[in-house]
């Protein structure tokens, strides 16, 4: 199963809540560009809908049919007015075509690293690249591998399973136990992780079970940096958070680049 198909989509929101900052950073830059912005991996809309709330207009685009689904109904509950600023498309951010151009590009809560392979990244960069306006801005953030967690979650203690959290199911109103295995490969950079969400009853019995894969590669500072720069890009900032912090090993990676 590919996590494209997105089995947890209806739950994915509460349990994915995003980064400390992230949404008010992205609506602040979205704001600055005055809009029309393109997302890339939009989602469920939990960057996009406060963007479009902020009154700019946002194109989003995702790969994951039942993501959008979650999308479009969250959109149909908002004002007219909002949800006439906002745009779904469902399309590979490596081959989109949406024949137009933006001031401002985003890929929010590490959607980038989906790009399995260099040629996928390079692709990626390249077709983004194609829809920026002249000196339009590309807006990003993945995480900073940890050598001391890459070492923790390397074979065979990577496949052990843990304890994730927990949520209230939004329709049942019962709780979901999340655990997990995960595994990196640092010689693919490469991340594997399987979630499991139990929803259980009163007496801890488990009513319903879902399994979503995920498969990442990570991307090392300067590897990122390069790409940027090999696909028409000019690095203006790198950040290790979003409150505009100094970047560190570990933390996050911020990037601000514009087309060239």
């Amino acid at each position: 199963m590919s996590e494209y198909d997105r089995t947890d989509a209806g739950i994915y929101d509460n349990f994915s809540t995003g980064l400390d900052g992230d949404e008010a950073f992205y609506v602040e830059e979205a704001l600055k560009a005055g809009g029309p912005v393109l997302e890339i991996g939009c989602g469920t809309g939990r960057i996009m809908i406060p963007i479009a709330e902020a009154g700019v207009p946002i194109v989003g685009l995702d790969q994951a049919p039942a993501m959008l689904e979650v999308a479009r109904r969250k959109i149909a509950g908002l004002p007219e007015e909002t949800g006439q600023r906002i745009r779904i498309v469902e399309g590979d951010m490596r081959t989109f075509d949406l024949e137009r151009r933006f001031p401002l590009a985003i890929i929010p809560y590490r959607a980038f690293l989906h790009m399995m392979t260099a040629d996928d990244q390079r692709r990626a960069l390249t077709c983004i690249r194609e829809h920026l306006a002249d000196g339009g801005r590309l807006i990003f953030n993945v995480f900073d591998p940890s050598i001391e967690i890459i070492a923790a979650y390397m074979q065979p203690l990577g496949r052990a399973m843990c304890h994730m959290g927990s949520f209230t199911h939004p329709e049942t109103g019962r709780r979901v136990m999340v655990s997990g295995t995960r595994r990196y490969d640092p010689l693919e950079q490469t991340l594997e992780e399987h979630r499991f969400f139990e929803e259980v009853d009163d007496e801890g019995r488990v009513l319903s079970k879902t399994v979503t894969p995920l498969h990442l590669r990570y991307i090392h500072r300067f590897e990122m940096q390069y790409l940027l720069e090999t696909c028409g890009y000019e690095v203006e900032a790198l950040y290790g958070d979003f409150r505009r912090g100094p970047f560190q090993h570990g933390n996050e990676q911020v990037w601000m680049a514009r087309r060239v």
